[in-house]
């Protein structure tokens, strides 16, 4: 039995041919935006960049962004650990639903649950209002992961901590947390690289960031290079993110071969403490979804313009699908070989293309958008204003969420499978379809569901590369509440939650769907516990 342990490198072995071959596709696919917006930042020229850098609304905007990043990343992660301790380690009072109600702020884009908000007074807008609306938007993202980490963990280590005299506490912080860290810091780079990104809900709530000022510079003139410094600077500033992350990860191995201890934790009492806990996921499905659910309702009933463009909803429904479900497949497609390069080779090259995705993931969708279509016109010109253009760009911004999903299982699947499939005379490909391949398929799963997820609410890149004729839910809601039409608006975004639901859903239940009877046990057996 092996559990994750520092100092154990991956086989320095050469990978295979198709690997290689099939990881470079998406690499060169990532690397488009990133030579488009140094290319686009150097016509500028030094004197220009300087100056642009070391204006006060620049650095106005830097303030604003990494404030915002680091204030809802750190509530966020908080708040999730707090969330899935509770959840998966104590005697928390009917968890499986608990454990719904911490990932419902996911069925909800960003832009919506904003857009509800802000139509309810001034008084949510702002710096404080976007950091307590977006911390309760990103927590599934931390809570599912860390969750789902802390339900698998096998609890030998722990046992050993408590036999030598730590406390919970101490036992928490110095095997517990370590053992999380990777989920955790997979859920926080996430969140990070989406605040980077984040443009409608802060235009909802009236924020300016890097992002916010790049898409004014966009419309104000058009593909200049000034929207593209910035843009460069949103990629230093994923630079330290990234970097920690792979820190985190750096001499990990999570694979083993047995199942571990058989014994599952006594769960924790909570005492007086268990409604501070009710009460604080309460408070969480109520803000992250129960408000903005009920603001949409009254929306559909109320308002003037309520009814307007009911005709455009099917059809946008049917634009949404037929870039989600084609755009979750790709995506996941490109981002297996930079997990399995990753995983099982980890070289210096591996680790690059597979974290180089998570630079680009926090720029703005316009900017990775207009780079794909730079690209088309100059060497493709009979794909422009097509579907490919559009699933390209969407692959570009979604493969970090297909990478983390992947790497979920990759990380489980023991080198090893492949070696006895190679011993039967199999070659590198078949030994890794018929032995890797099939236990990889609930992190395939999750991916597909949580990219489509992300492509039908994608909203800048889609603005620009849509084609002509075809209607998105993101587009058009956007298109009506721009103009003050909220009543208008409603029935797209509620469209957006319906439709988001099935993915949040398929997700949730594959994350923590498992047998109440595992945590539950004889009384006898969490009393020993305790003493």
């Amino acid at each position: 039995m092996s559990l994750a342990r520092r100092g154990i490198e991956g086989r320095r072995r050469a990978p295979p041919h198709w690997l290689v071959g099939a990881a470079v596709v998406p690499a060169a696919l990532v690397a488009l935006p990133v030579g488009y917006v140094a290319v686009r930042s150097w016509e500028a020229g030094l004197a220009g960049m300087t100056a642009e850098l070391l204006r006060p609304r620049t650095l106005y905007l830097l303030f604003n962004t990494v404030t915002l990043v680091v204030a809802v990343t750190l509530c966020a992660s908080i708040l999730a650990v707090a969330a899935a301790w509770c959840t998966e380690r104590c005697d928390l009072p009917w968890r499986r639903f608990w454990r719904v109600a911490a990932s419902l702020p996911l069925a909800l884009p960003a832009y919506v649950s904003s857009y509800a908000w802000s139509t309810l007074g001034p008084w949510f807008e702002g710096m404080l209002g976007a950091i307590a609306l977006l911390t309760f938007y990103s927590l599934p993202l931390i809570y599912l992961p860390v969750a789902a980490a802390l339900a698998g963990m096998d609890t030998s280590f722990e046992d050993v901590a408590r036999s030598l005299g730590h406390d919970r506490w101490r036992t928490f912080v110095r095997v517990v947390l370590p053992q999380a860290l990777p989920a955790l810091g997979g859920g926080a780079l996430l969140v990070a690289s989406h605040m980077l990104a984040e443009f409608g809900a802060l235009a909802f709530l009236r924020v300016e960031t890097f992002t916010t000022a790049i898409f004014d510079q966009y419309q104000l003139r058009f593909d200049n290079a000034t929207a593209a410094l910035l843009s460069g600077v949103l990629m230093a500033l994923c630079l330290p993110v990234v970097l920690a992350e792979i820190r985190v990860r750096q001499g990990l191995r999570f694979a083993r071969i047995s199942r571990g201890s058989a014994r599952p934790p006594a769960p924790v009492r909570m005492g007086k403490l268990a409604p501070v806990a009710i009460g604080g996921f309460v408070l969480v499905a109520a803000i992250g979804f129960g408000v903005p659910f009920v603001t949409l309702a009254t929306w559909l009933w109320e308002g003037t313009s309520r009814g307007r463009g009911l005709a455009n909803l099917v059809p946008a429904i049917e634009g949404s699908l037929s870039f989600a479900l084609p755009g979750a497949a790709i995506t996941t497609l490109l981002a297996l070989p930079l997990v399995l390069l990753a995983t099982r080779y980890r070289g210096r090259a591996a680790r690059v293309a597979d974290r180089l995705p998570y630079f680009v993931h926090g720029l703005p969708g316009i900017v990775v958008g207009l780079a794909v279509v730079a690209v088309s016109i100059r060497y493709a010109p009979a794909l422009y204003q097509g579907a490919a253009i559009a699933l390209a760009a969407y692959a570009v911004l979604f493969l970090p969420l297909a990478q983390s999903a992947v790497r979920a299982s990759a990380e489980l699947v023991p080198p090893e499978l492949d070696d006895v499939a190679r011993s039967l005379g199999k070659g590198p490909f078949l030994a890794f379809a018929l032995a890797t391949l099939p236990n990889l398929m609930p992190g395939i799963g999750a991916a597909l569901a949580l990219v489509a997820l992300q492509i039908m609410r994608e909203l800048t890149a889609t603005l620009l590369l849509m084609p002509t004729g075809i209607t998105t839910l993101a587009t058009e809601f956007w298109s009506y509440s721009a103009d003050r039409a909220y009543a208008a608006a409603a029935p797209f975004a509620a469209a957006l939650v319906l439709v988001s639901g099935v993915p949040v859903y398929l997700i949730t239940w594959r994350t923590l769907a498992r047998p109440e009877s595992r945590h539950e046990y004889p009384a006898r057996r969490a009393a020993a516990q305790e003493l």
